[in-house]
């Protein structure tokens, strides 16, 4: 799968005014808003959303010159697992491709030896230079002396014993061994010179996944599936120095004891667990272990020589695969998404330093004098050029409007000469119907691209390797969308308010004089809003002012107090018009009218009420209606029981009752209570005598 750039897919979208709603492209009226907004790049997150060939940044929101990377294809394969540099200067990568070897020198690249494993994923300089490559999925080591090969089968150096996988070698040069990570069996090994293996330490982990010797003869090792950091001090005596929250322990570097000797680890977290490939009989290897499709989570932290932790990146968005320090001592790594090279300072700035168009950095060295990148989906060989050059653009992330709209000034902050372009369209991945990019700015002015929802902003460095550039401003104004009232809740409302059978019983409902009325809004071009509200009585024509003269109603609700209102059935009319936003002749206005509102403030009245031995009898009438509830009681008890009416159904504004109520209240002298509920919450109270 080949990586797909950023700018050319759909972006979260920042907008500095407001956060504007993804709305589908509307036919483009000819009101336009009034409100100016704009588009203001200037952090990481702003920045790094599009394509960053030749360019880097900073999370203080600084784009400069950035890697000059060249580019040359592996051929015949997919996948980069490793890398050494040879002190001829060539490069050495391990491949997925059926486990082959090729070298890099002098912008060429040829295959300089083969495992026929189904990856080399890790290598070493070892003994006088002869470099030991470990593959999968048989666990064997294999030796090119001097680090030279034709091309044919390489020689096998070693196999250890229960490994089916080796993820990690580091060559100690004091002690003059070299040490294997493994799996399935989760075992550190420790070769010799003569390629006998021993097993250093046996973990409780199924994969030891990384491998790293200090100066000091330190031996560190992490592993997949708790994601542990092991330190070792000798045979089979290890200690955790970190336990993370992560699956594996991808890569471990140590730095110099002259540069403070602090030990790096990227750790990830992964959606799915992981499985080691095996080859197949009916088909070939795969070419990475099996993960899902997502990225991961990646961090990198940094152990101090006192074991203090310090996590220096993290990245909800990608894992990290690759991991290396510069000749500035800083830490990089690489990721397993976008194809991009991280770093950061001493005081905490992170930078992105390459972009590539491939989708994982899968090896990489920026020590010494020959640096390169090499990446996976496809594998490309990029030797670091230098800094800048005529290549140098950065072109931001697909930047949506939301709506249609008509572009006006660019500016942007800067120290030093750069050239500012855009261009636009109506597709959220720029394709052909996108305008070309426009005449190049050498200053802020007004941008020519025509109007349209989306845009995209880049600038040239050209021949200043030392601009910067700080902060990008585009202001715009969109097409003036009508804003629609989808509906309206009235909490009181008394029919059909809630859909499918309701519950019977409970505790009885509460009367209030008040009744909120609350709305939903489509606003596709998000201008202020104010809302207007009218009241008119069921079977009367004209609406009447629900708001006091004057009142400005900005919010989606409002209280409507009707203690003053005749009792009835009411519906109330909403009205959304964006004047606040727009001058009188582009205004525009929509309104919506509820349902039925039940306007009951008094409560009903019981017109007969009589207790003949323990047959109680009686008629409630309510002046809307329905009576609702009808419930008794032995006064003073906290117990009520319901009655059901004569009929059977509380339906009526008037409803008879008849019961029985020897079975509530007992033999002897009681004070009975009878009280009865319309549908509004409005409750009565009688009593009666009972011998």
């Amino acid at each position: 799968m080949t990586k797909m750039r950023s700018s050319l897919r759909p972006l979260v979208r920042r907008v500095s005014s407001v956060v504007l709603v993804a709305a589908a492209l509307l036919a483009a009226p000819h009101a336009v808003a009034v409100g100016t907004r704009n588009f203001t790049l200037n952090t990481l997150d702003d920045l790094k959303g599009g394509d960053l060939t030749g360019v880097a940044l900073d999370s203080n929101g600084n784009v400069y010159a950035g890697l000059n990377l060249g580019s040359t294809p592996i051929p015949d394969a997919t996948s980069v697992w490793s890398a050494v540099v040879l002190p001829d200067g060539a490069a050495l990568l391990g491949t997925g491709s059926e486990g082959k070897i090729y070298r890099a020198v002098g912008g060429q690249v040829s295959v300089a030896a083969t495992t026929g494993q189904m990856a080399v994923s890790s290598m070493a300089v070892a003994w006088n230079g002869d470099v030991i490559a470990g593959t999968f999925p048989e666990g064997k080591l294999y030796r090119l002396t001097g680090g030279k090969g034709s091309g044919e089968q390489a020689k096998v150096f070693a196999e250890l014993p229960g490994a089916e996988d080796v993820w990690g070698l580091a060559y100690d040069e004091k002690a003059k061994v070299l040490y294997a990570a493994t799996g399935p069996e989760g075992k550190l090994f420790r070769i010799d010179a003569a390629g006998k293996p021993q097993v250093y330490f046996d973990s409780d982990e199924p994969h030891l996944m990384s491998v790293a010797v200090g100066d000091d003869g330190s031996v560190y090792t992490g592993s997949n599936g708790k994601g542990l950091l092991y330190k070792l001090n000798g045979p089979g005596r290890a200690s955790v120095l970190y336990d993370f929250d992560a699956d594996d322990v991808k890569a471990i570097v140590v730095a110099p004891t002259a540069q403070g000797g602090a030990v790096y680890a990227i750790a990830n977290k992964y959606s799915e667990p992981f499985a080691a490939p095996k080859r197949t009989k009916t088909g070939p290897p795969s070419p990475q272990p099996t993960r899902s499709s997502k990225p991961g989570k990646g961090q990198l932290v940094r152990f101090t020589r006192e074991g203090v932790i310090e996590k220096l990146l993290s990245d909800d968005d990608t894992h990290y695969v690759s991991l290396g320090l510069g000749d500035d001592g800083a830490p990089y790594v690489g990721t397993g998404a976008e194809g991009r090279l991280h770093t950061v300072s001493e005081n905490r700035v992170e930078r992105v330093v390459a972009d590539t168009e491939e989708r994982q950095i899968g090896a990489f060295v920026l020590a010494g004098k020959r640096r390169f990148v090499a990446t996976t989906d496809p594998a490309v060989f990029h030797e670091v050029r230098g800094v800048g050059g005529a290549d140098a653009v950065w072109t931001s992330k697909v930047l949506d409007a939301g709506l249609r709209a008509t572009f006006g000034r660019l500016t942007w902050r800067s120290d030093g000469a750069l050239q500012l372009e855009t261009r636009s369209g109506n597709t959220d991945a720029p394709d052909t119907t996108w305008s070309p990019w426009s005449a190049a700015l050498a200053a802020p002015g007004d941008v020519k691209s025509p109007p349209a929802r989306f845009v995209q902003i880049r600038a040239r460095w050209n021949q200043e390797p030392k601009a910067v550039l700080r902060e990008v401003s585009l202001s715009f104004v969109t097409d003036n969308a009508r804003a629609v009232i989808r509906s309206i809740s009235v909490k009181n409302q008394s029919k059909g308010t809630k859909p499918g059978v309701q519950a019977s019983g409970g505790e009885a409902p509460k009367p209030s004089s008040s009744v909120q009325i609350s709305w939903q809004v489509d606003n596709p071009d998000q201008d202020e809003l104010r809302y207007r509200l009218w009241y008119r009585m069921e079977g009367q024509k004209p609406w009447r002012a629900l708001l006091k003269a004057g009142e400005k109603v900005t919010r989606t609700e409002h209280t409507w107090d009707t203690t003053a209102m005749p009792e009835g059935e009411y519906r109330v009319l909403v009205e959304a018009t964006d004047e606040l936003s727009n001058p009188p002749d582009r205004v525009q206005k929509h309104s919506l009218e509820s349902g039925v509102v039940l306007v009951d403030n008094t409560p009903p009245v019981f017109k007969s009420l009589a207790l003949q031995g323990r047959r109680l009898r009686g008629e409630v009438v309510d002046g809307l209606g329905p009576v609702s509830r009808i419930e008794v009681s032995i006064a003073g008890s906290d117990e009520w029981r319901p009655l059901f009416p004569s009929d059977g159904v509380f339906d009526e504004p008037a409803e008879a009752f008849d019961a029985d109520i020897s079975a509530i209240v007992p033999a002897g002298s009681h004070l009975v209570a009878v009280r009865a509920y319309d549908s509004a919450g409005n409750v009565v109270t009688r009593d009666v005598d009972a011998r």
